[in-house]
């Protein structure tokens, strides 16, 4: 329920989610209304679109209505880029900031240590500092950082609590 709340308060708009799994955080946003998903795992593609949601395979999307420059509000990362090499987040970040639109937001959420370590496919830590890396190789700017629900030290622990890491396009 506060991660719903969360992600509801963040006020993301029109919201591509990169990496969405099931569709978990597009229904949390209030489903296809809210934006559209892209994932490598066509099964997860297939029960999210079961669940009424809009979500593509990369291929898929590039040909698809919702592939226009400046067309979203949000790129939203969720326990998406531990899973990655930096050098790969920084690839995946160019081929779709396109479609964002000028000024618009990216926001990473991402584990914290205890949260890190009960993964072993999670492959680099992506904590604030990682990722403002990240952005300034990527052309973005670092608007905010946060652990969420908890303060940072609660994430040595707490296998739920987050990074929050909201990052500005170009005007």
């Amino acid at each position: 329920m506060p991660y719903r709340m969360h992600l509801r308060w963040l006020k993301l708009g029109f919201v591509l989610d990169i990496g969405c799994g099931l569709g978990r955080n597009l229904i949390n946003l209030g489903g296809s209304a809210a934006g559209v998903g892209i994932d490598h795992n066509r099964h997860s593609i297939a029960v999210a679109n079961k669940r009424g949601l809009t979500a593509f395979a990369p291929k898929d999307f590039e040909g698809s209505e919702y592939a226009r420059k400046a067309r979203f509000d949000t790129i939203l990362l969720s326990h998406m880029a531990e899973h990655m090499k930096r050098e790969d987040v920084i690839d995946l970040l160019h081929k779709y900031l396109v479609y964002l639109h000028p000024g618009g937001r990216v926001v990473f959420i991402t584990p914290q240590e205890r949260g890190f370590s009960s993964d072993p496919t999670h492959v680099m830590f992506m904590d604030f500092e990682a990722l403002a890396a990240i952005a300034k190789d990527a052309g973005l700017k670092v608007g905010r950082q946060y652990s969420f629900p908890f303060p940072r030290i609660i994430g040595h622990i707490f296998k739920y609590n987050e990074f929050v890491t909201i990052l500005r396009n170009k005007p």
